[in-house]
Formats: C-alpha cells, sequence, structure tokens
C-alpha cells in the first residue's frame, strides 16, 4: 500500500508548504502513530509509508496542522488541525488524498 497527498492553498492559489501531516491507523478505540512527514515546496508527502511497511487494510487518517501554516503567511484561519479518516479495503492499492485549504474552508477526495 502506498499513501500520498498534496495540499493546495485555494485562497493564495499555490502548494502550501511546510504542513506536518501525520498518517494514523485505527487499534480498536485508540489511533497509532505510522509515520509523520511535512509537505514540500510543492505541498506533496509523496510517500507515508516506506516499502518494506507492513501495510494492512483498516481505518487510517491523515492529520494536516495548517495552524502554523497559516500563522506563518499572517492570515487568521478558522482550522488549527484538519483531520481527513479514510478506509482502506485493498492494502495492496495505492491512495492519495489532496486536501484543497482555505482559512475558512476545505475539501478532500480520492486522487489517483
Amino acid at each position: 500500500m502506498t499513501i500520498s497527498t498534496h495540499v493546495l492553498d485555494t485562497s493564495a492559489g499555490r502548494p502550501a508548504a511546510g504542513i506536518p501531516v501525520r498518517l494514523e491507523r485505527q487499534d480498536g478505540d485508540a489511533w497509532i502513530e505510522v509515520s509523520q512527514a511535512a509537505t514540500n515546496e510543492d505541498g506533496r508527502v509523496a510517500e507515508f509509508l516506506p516499502p518494506s511497511a507492513d501495510a494492512a487494510a483498516g481505518s487510517y487518517r491523515l492529520l494536516f496542522d495548517v495552524a502554523p501554516y497559516f500563522a506563518r503567511r499572517g492570515v487568521e484561519s478558522f482550522y488549527r488541525e484538519i483531520s481527513v479518516a479514510f478506509i482502506v479495503r485493498d492494502a495492496a492499492a495505492h491512495f492519495h488524498v489532496p486536501l484543497l485549504l482555505s482559512p475558512f474552508a476545505y475539501s478532500t477526495y480520492r486522487g489517483s
């Protein structure tokens, strides 16, 4: 399984660089950290899991820590953190989870 993301700041019309993102997997009632990264200059995290990772089907979430990003830009934002939870049914598939971001709204979808 591979998981990637791309964060676009729709209010600025550009990629959102430097956003810390954490990947977590649900284990019962708890969320377990799998990995963490930060978006690059193009707003991307190309891979959250190393090729040798033991990935399994289940519930996952990406946590985007957007407050520091907006603070660096001097922009007031309604959001501190954005959580995108999703279900992995095929552990052999690729999951691209883009985030379209603005200070007072966001949208996401399953990309390719």
